[in-house]
């Protein structure tokens, strides 16, 4: 008999050395939404039997040599593949998506923004949601709107033409930058990215990296709750799942 998760959710939020995020995610996970949240440092290999796995924002290793190039081969990466590979739910967000492309779990890699400037400032964006993607926008319709803010320096998401093409192709970009009516074109492109993409998925869907910040919109406070639409769509999409100690039988 197939036991579904009845209990809160358990995510287990990586932080690397010079990540910043990291709080906000347990704040929201914790306080806002009722999970469990535990940090893990980056030299752990153990992600403590967590049910979703996140990747904050920040400068993972200060950045050097480039956006998440270190933070590739701490230890806890191993693990977070680990995870993905079995299918387990993983979301990188601002620093988190650079460390996924340089991973090389998610394809393409970020690069400076087009006019060289660091951007903080809220975004729309439209869902072009992928069909196999539902643990993170299972909830969002595809050309729904979401408002989620911005906060980066290196967010140009660049590749060659045929991963473009194969993205497009395959339903895997998640979300493009776009105006209030969710048109998208230069216009609303705030970093130059390729095609306006600010999010993309994994093959199997459950990897999800995106250059905005959901964790900063899960408040009326702070200035939307878009944000919640994504946590709230890997609850519902957890309660349907079996129990974790099922799923590693």
């Amino acid at each position: 008999m197939t036991t579904l998760m009845t209990r809160p959710p358990s995510v287990a939020v990586v932080v690397f050395p010079g990540t910043w995020s990291e709080r906000d995610f347990v704040h929201v996970a914790s306080t806002v939404l009722g999970w469990n949240a535990n940090l893990v440092w980056h030299t752990e290999s153990d992600l403590g039997g967590a049910d979703a796995v996140v990747l904050p924002g920040g400068f993972a290793h200060g950045d050097h040599l480039r956006t998440g190039a270190i933070a590739r081969f701490s230890p806890v990466m191993r693990a977070v593949e680990a995870f993905a590979d079995a299918g387990g739910p993983v979301i990188g967000s601002c620093n988190g998506f650079q460390v996924l492309t340089e991973a090389g779990m998610l394809p393409g890699a970020l690069a400076r923004n087009d006019h060289l400037e660091f951007r903080c400032d809220w975004q729309w964006l439209r869902v072009e949601r992928p069909q196999n993607a539902t643990a993170w926008l299972g909830d969002l319709a595809d050309g729904d709107r979401i408002r989620l803010p911005i906060s980066h320096g290196e967010g140009r998401y660049v590749a060659d033409a045929e991963t473009l093409d194969a993205l497009e192709r395959d339903g895997r970009v998640a979300l493009r930058y776009a105006d209030g009516e969710g048109r998208v074109g230069a216009d609303a492109n705030p970093n130059g990215s390729e095609r306006g993409i600010a999010g993309i998925v994994n093959e199997r869907g459950n990897v999800l990296g995106l250059m905005p910040h959901p964790e900063r919109a899960a408040e009326p406070e702070m200035g939307g709750t878009d944000g919640l639409r994504l946590f709230r769509s890997l609850e519902r999409w957890l309660q349907r799942q079996p129990a974790a100690a099922e799923r590693r039988l």
